[in-house]
C-alpha cells in the first residue's frame, strides 16, 4: 500500500509534541514506521519544518513530501490553496490517505482516514446558533461524510460522532490512544528535588496539567483547593498537613488564561499556587512523579491522556464522571461531579487522608495506565488502513 499521512501538526519531531493532535500524529507515525517496514509511507509536511528535524522518519520506505505555497497561502482564494493541497496529495496516487486532525484536502477523491480526538466545541456549546459554531460544524460534517473511516479515540467519542453528526456507526472504528513507555520510568528524589527546584515548588504539591481553557474547569479546581485548605470538608486533615500542599497548575496558554491568573491573584492561598507555564516533554515525567495527587475535572475530553500519564507514575488520580474520563480511568480513579467544587475538594482530602484509598488507587492506575501502548494504537490504526483498502479494490 501507498499510505499517506498529514503531519503537520507535528511541530517539533525531534522531541515530539507535547500535547495534543500533534503528540497523537508523532507517535502514531513513529510506531508505524517501527510495525511496518512493507508498506510505503508518504508524510506530508509544510516547509516551515525544519529538515533536520526529518530525520528521525527517514527509512527506505518513506517518503518525505512538503505542501506547495504556504509562505504565499495569505495571498491566494481559499479555494485555489486547497486546490494545490489536494493536488499535492493526488498526484502521489495514494492507497490510503489519512488526516490525523479530521481535515481534509477539498475535492479530494482517495480513500480517506480521519481521526476525531475532540468535539468539546459541539458538546459544551449549549446550541449552533453561534455563527463561527455553525460554520465549523458545516465543515466537519462535511469531512466526516466524505471520509471513508473515522478513527474515535474513545467509545464515548464514537457515540457523540453518531449523536451529533448523524454518521453512520459502520465507518467509525475505535483506536485508543497510546502510552509513551518513559512514564513507566521510576524517579528517584534527587530528580524530584531538581525539577521542583526548577519550577519554583516548595513543599508537596497537587498536580493539574492541561492547556488554559474554560472545558479544564481550572477555576473550579481552584475554588476546590481553597475549600480543601478552608477545612471545608468531612474529617479534614490537621492544619500542619493542611499548609504543605500546594497547587501546581501545568500547561500552555489559551482563552482562560487571563481569568485564572485573575482568580489566583484573588486567593488567599495565591503564594501556594504555582503556575509553571508549559512543560516540556523531557520534564513531564519528573513533574508527574513528585505529585502527591493528580487533579483532572474537566467538563468534555475525547480520551484524557494526562489521567493515564499520571497513572503510570504512581500517581492517585481524581477526575470527572463523564464519559469518556469515566470510561478511560475506569476503576482506577476517584471520579467527581466536574461542576461541584465540594465534591472536589472532598475528593482530595479523601485520597491524601486515606491510606487504603491511596494505595489502591496507585496500584490500580499502573494496571490501568498498561492497557494502553502506541505499538497497540499504530497496529489496530493499520488495521483500519489495511481493511478500508481492501473494501476499495
Amino acid at each position: 500500500m501507498k499510505i499517506g499521512i498529514d503531519c503537520r501538526t507535528i511541530l517539533n519531531p525531534g522531541k515530539g509534541e507535547g500535547a495534543g493532535v500533534g503528540h497523537y500524529t508523532y507517535q502514531l507515525v513513529r510506531h508505524l514506521l517501527k510495525i511496518d517496514k512493507k508498506n510505503t509511507y508518504f508524510l506530508f509536511f509544510d516547509r516551515s519544518v525544519q529538515k533536520r528535524r526529518l530525520d528521525k522518519f527517514r527509512q527506505k520506505n518513506v517518503l518525505i513530501r512538503f505542501f506547495p505555497f504556504r509562505q504565499y497561502g495569505r495571498l491566494l482564494p481559499g479555494d485555489y490553496a486547497y486546490f494545490l493541497i489536494n493536488a499535492a496529495v493526488a498526484k502521489e496516487e495514494l492507497d490510503v490517505f489519512h488526516s490525523p486532525d479530521f481535515s481534509l484536502p477539498s475535492f479530494y477523491k482517495g480513500l480517506s482516514v480521519v481521526t476525531v480526538h475532540d468535539l468539546s466545541a459541539y458538546k459544551l456549546s449549549g446550541s449552533f446558533k453561534n455563527g463561527g459554531i455553525k460554520t465549523s460544524f458545516k465543515k466537519v460534517k462535511d469531512v466526516l461524510e466524505e471520509a471513508d473511516r473515522i478513527i474515535a479515540v474513545s467509545r464515548a467519542t464514537m457515540r457523540d460522532i453518531e449523536e451529533i453528526f448523524s454518521i453512520d456507526k459502520k465507518k467509525i472504528k475505535m483506536v485508543y490512544h497510546g502510552l509513551d513507555k518513559r512514564f513507566f520510568t521510576k524517579r528517584g528524589p534527587s530528580e524530584i528535588k531538581r525539577i521542583k527546584k526548577k519550577y519554583k515548588i516548595s513543599g508537596d504539591y497537587l498536580l493539574f496539567l492541561g492547556t488554559f481553557e474554560k472545558r479544564k474547569n481550572i477555576i473550579r479546581l481552584i475554588e476546590a483547593y481553597e475549600r480543601f485548605r478552608n477545612r471545608l470538608v468531612e474529617k479534614p486533615l490537621s492544619d500542619k498537613d493542611f499548609s504543605s500542599y500546594q497547587l501546581v497548575l501545568a500547561g500552555g496558554e489559551g482563552a482562560e488564561s487571563k481569568n485564572i491568573r485573575k482568580r489566583v491573584q484573588k486567593s488567599k492561598y495565591k503564594k501556594d499556587i504555582i503556575i509553571p507555564g508549559y512543560i516540556a516533554s523531557n520534564d513531564l515525567g519528573r513533574l508527574f512523579s513528585g505529585a502527591e495527587l493528580f487533579i483532572f475535572p474537566s467538563l468534555y475530553e475525547g480520551f484524557g491522556l494526562p489521567i493515564i500519564e499520571a497513572m503510570a507514575k504512581n500517581v492517585p488520580v481524581i477526575t470527572s464522571r463523564t464519559p469518556s474520563l469515566s470510561e478511560v480511568s475506569q476503576d482506577a480513579a476517584l471520579l467527581v461531579d466536574p461542576y461541584s467544587v465540594a465534591q472536589i475538594a472532598q475528593a482530595i482530602n479523601d485520597i491524601l487522608s486515606d491510606k487504603k484509598l491511596n494505595g489502591k488507587l496507585r496500584r490500580e492506575g499502573i494496571k490501568r495506565a498498561r492497557n494502553f501502548s502506541w505499538y497497540k494504537c499504530a497496529k489496530e490504526t493499520l488495521n483500519v488502513y489495511k481493511q478500508l483498502n481492501n473494501r476499495g479494490k
